[in-house]
């Protein structure tokens, strides 16, 4: 049986080149590295639940120490975190961090897959995970993965037998992976599977426990160690110049839209894992020991062995060409091994090795970053050897095309180059990350073509694959056909090659929110991905809803260039939720998407396609005041959402605040996260607090209390503790208890029907201790817990008011909840009744 190579990645030396288009060039000290895992054949697995939940420290001294072949298994792609760097949140967020999370392994040495569990957001319990993520569907990708990737050791970066103690999804990773320990093994498990792949029985299972999870290092110091392996990952590696340490520290730093990026430690760092299935190795420190990691394990490796052994003893850094011939026997004796799953994955790093060592150069791109279906597309193909190795290049073909290149000599540092018009099959498949083709469900994505499961991205779509004759033995090598370009402030760039619509569409703002009846112009931009386009547009939209036109026609003259329509969209009389989507009909074809693109200098730049849609609300919503000021924290869209129903927002930069420049605003809003992220508000929040108390509105939203400096020992005028206290549950029961405040009266009556249709969660961080002047006006639980009070707090302070809020109103507000605009608008109108009669304030 003959089985897919999706789970077998090259050599460090041409990784650069296939994840990140960068093509890597290796030293000597590089290739020798290479060999030496070359000839390490152990396999060990990392399995947690999110991106930034991996070891860095652990993977980085498995790849770079002991040799092995590592990689991380991260159950979900982080969708429901938080962004400290950019506007994207929920799938764009995935996307982003699926790329933080191979940017981490380009630095630590590790490999890099994926479930199809979608992170939903928070969750207190393993089962309500588990329900939620399809507990079969992802428990059969974490034995596919195993079964694929063959390790001799798991490691679980969490601890299964301790449900509730942490995220639930953190303890589902850990309970999946000890039930797929022996399911792998089993045939009568996920039976499907084995049509590509066989059953593989791990030796051992471990958990990467340490003093924390004990409760403090006391007590891990009294505990018995019976059971648990140490290692020193803090080891220094002269050939790399670098502790494994500062491999991890940067690795980690990759996690940059979750704020990882930190400074890097070194000097000797101890990690413990716990034996939880397997036989314990004599030898504690060593985590493959008395597991065969020779060549030896391998029917007719031996012979293999005794070349590369010898090649690695005696390996010549001055001039590495000299092992050329006893490296081109071993590749030869190489393919005459059964073993289909070592021969794929260690002909793949042997070859990348003979490659680097002739100093082989070999490239395909174009001078576009993107075509269609059916087009064409000029692809240059580069060949240069920087060796005297006798090597020609036998044969390229661009998937099925030929280049033409036949048997051609490659002269020491002669480059050759050569062009081809490349034609985009009618059928070529967008580019777009795999997972998010189909719609999916709460906690698990569809993915219909089963062999993409677990892979990192979607594969490119077209590759030069040259054959290459070295002293006459014939290696075939692999290069995505990428866009490389240069820009006078970075230099070269090398980019994904991207097959697009031959047009797109989208919003400006996903949810428009109309007040009252009146009619509002919506804009559509309208995106050229081909020269000469034109074509007409129309507008889906749901009953009640009303268009001044059906549809209208459209022409762009160049490529890349834009045009923006208008459709006067008219809404019903009574409220109302429905959604509108653009349909572009070009060259015989209906598009329904948008294009989002996701760049940032530390991951290759993304295209993304999604279902082109806004979310249109009718909404009978009352405000007072007019302008308000809105300091950004880690970022979000609420002020974006708050123009929706006619306030005038402006950011505010904090370095301009002083004592009169707040006083223009009705209410000054603080975005999420202001106070971990804003050092400057430091020296404003005397300013802040001052405008309150001479009859302004403060809103504080959500902040980690672990995160501010003693500067902020107290970000409100009164005492105030924020705890990790959050309501998970997005449906969880509301109860108002604050029922005579004017915050639920003015201008807007607030019922517990305003919490329906609430997304990922009510909210978090929630104050769980507070002075006598804070009246709470919620509360709230998840199932199995105690209400908590603390999710919306408000106080009078001297004039004025400051409202502290845990709610996620980050999350509901740019997806359109009604109640959430309806309660954030009756807190920028605090105090502003128009009535005689005014509620009494409490506390």
């Amino acid at each position: 049986m003959r089985y897919l190579l999706g789970f077998v990645t090259c050599s460090l030396l041409v990784l650069g080149t296939l994840k990140a288009q960068t093509p890597k060039n290796s030293s000597a000290t590089d290739i020798y590295h290479a060999i030496e895992k070359l000839n390490f054949l152990g396999t060990a697995l990392f399995i947690a639940a999110h991106p930034d939940d991996e070891n860095t420290r652990l993977i980085a001294y498995l790849a770079n120490n002991v040799k092995a072949r590592t990689a991380y298994l991260s159950l979900t792609r982080g969708d429901g975190g938080q962004n400290l760097i950019g506007p994207e949140l929920r799938e764009l967020l995935g996307v982003l961090r699926t790329q933080e999370l191979l940017a981490a392994r380009r630095v630590d040495g590790g490999e890099q897959f994926f479930s199809r569990a979608n992170d939903f957001g928070y969750s207190k319990q393993p089962g309500e995970t588990l329900e939620i993520w399809n507990k079969e569907a992802i428990l059969g990708d974490v034995v596919r993965t195993i079964r694929k990737f063959k390790p001799d050791v798991i490691i679980n970066r969490f601890d299964h037998r301790t449900p509730g103690t942490t995220h639930g999804h953190h303890t589902s990773s850990a309970m999946l992976s000890f039930e797929a320990f022996d399911l792998a093994n089993d045939a009568n498990a996920y039976p499907e599977q084995l049509k590509m792949t066989d059953t593989w029985q791990p030796k051992r299972l471990f958990f990467n426990t340490s003093w924390w999870f004990y409760g403090s290092q006391e007590k891990f110091k009294a505990a018995d160690k019976t059971n648990l392996l140490h290692m020193d990952v803090g080891t220094y590696y002269p050939m790399l110049g670098k502790s494994n340490n500062e491999i991890a520290s940067l690795a980690s730093s990759q996690h940059l839209c979750q704020g990882f990026g930190r400074l890097s430690t070194r000097g000797s760092e101890d990690e413990y894992i716990e034996l939880l299935k397997g036989d314990l190795p004599e030898d504690k420190s060593n985590i493959f020991d008395g597991i065969d990691t020779t060549w030896k394990r391998v029917d007719g490796g031996e012979p293999i062995g005794d070349i590369l052994y010898k090649v690695q003893e005696n390996f010549n850094f001055k001039d590495p060409t000299v092992h050329i011939p006893e490296l081109l026997k071993a590749y030869n004796l190489l393919q005459g091994i059964s073993d289909v799953h070592w021969k794929e994955l260690k002909t793949e790093e042997l070859s990348a090795i003979i490659f680097a060592i002739s100093g082989l150069h070999l490239e395909a791109f174009t001078q576009t970053a993107y075509t269609n279906p059916g087009q064409e597309v000029e692809v240059n193909v580069k060949a240069l050897n920087r060796s005297n190795i006798d090597i020609k290049l036998k044969s390229v073909f661009i998937n099925d095309q030929k280049v033409a290149i036949d048997n051609e000599a490659l002269k020491n540092n002669n480059l050759v180059t050569k062009k081809v018009d490349l034609n985009i099959p009618s059928a070529t498949d967008y580019t777009s990350p795999y997972w998010l083709i189909e719609k999916g469900t709460l906690g698990t994505y569809k993915v219909s073509n089963t062999d993409l499961i677990g892979k990192p991205e979607t594969p490119r779509a077209f590759y030069a694959k040259f054959l290459v004759n070295i002293y006459g033995t014939l290696i075939p090598i692999t290069r995505p056909v990428v866009y490389k370009y240069a820009k006078p402030d970075k230099g070269e760039i090398y980019q994904p090659f991207e097959i697009v619509p031959e047009a797109t569409a989208s919003f400006a703002d996903k949810v428009l929110i109309f007040a009252d009846a009146s009619s509002k112009k919506v804009p559509v931009t309208i995106k050229a991905h081909q020269d000469s386009i034109s074509g007409t547009i129309a507008l889906g939209y749901g009953k009640g809803w009303k268009l001044d036109t059906d549809t209208q026609p459209f022409s762009i003259a160049k490529k890349g260039d834009e045009q923006t329509v208008y459709f006067t969209l008219s809404p019903p009389s009574t409220e109302n939720e429905s959604s509108i989507s653009p349909i572009i009909k070009v060259n015989g074809k209906e598009i329904t998407k948008e294009l989002v693109t996701i760049a940032y200098d530390h991951v290759p730049t993304q295209t993304v396609l999604l279902p082109s849609e806004a979310k249109v609300v009718r909404l009978n919503i009352q405000k007072a005041g007019e302008n308000i000021g809105y300091i950004m924290g880690a970022g979000d869209e609420v002020p974006t959402s708050l123009e929706q129903i006619g306030y005038n927002v402006q950011l505010i930069d904090p370095s301009t605040i002083t004592k009169e420049s707040l006083n223009k605003y009705d209410a000054v809003v603080l975005g999420i996260r202001a106070y971990n992220v804003v050092d400057e508000l430091k020296f404003k929040q005397r300013f802040i607090l001052d405008y309150a108390k001479n009859g302004g509105t403060v809103i504080v939203q959500y902040n980690t209390a672990s995160r501010w400096g003693a500067q902020f020992e107290n970000i409100a005028p009164y005492d105030i503790e924020i705890s990790r206290d959050r309501v998970t549950n997005e449906n969880s029961e509301v109860n108002i208890i604050a029922k005579d405040h004017s915050l639920v009266h003015f201008p807007n009556e607030i019922d517990e029907n305003d919490f329906n249709g609430w997304v990922q969660e009510r909210g978090l961080y929630f104050p769980n201790k507070w002075s006598k002047e804070f009246t709470p006006i919620l509360e709230m639980h998840d199932e199995g817990e105690e209400a908590s009070k603390g999710s919306l707090l408000i106080s009078s302070y001297g004039k004025g008011y400051y409202i502290y809020t845990g709610l996620s109103f980050f999350r509901e507000l740019p997806v359109g909840v009604p109640g959430a605009y309806k309660l954030f608008s009756n807190m920028l109108s605090v105090g502003k009744e128009k009535v005689e009669t005014k509620v009494k304030i409490k506390g």
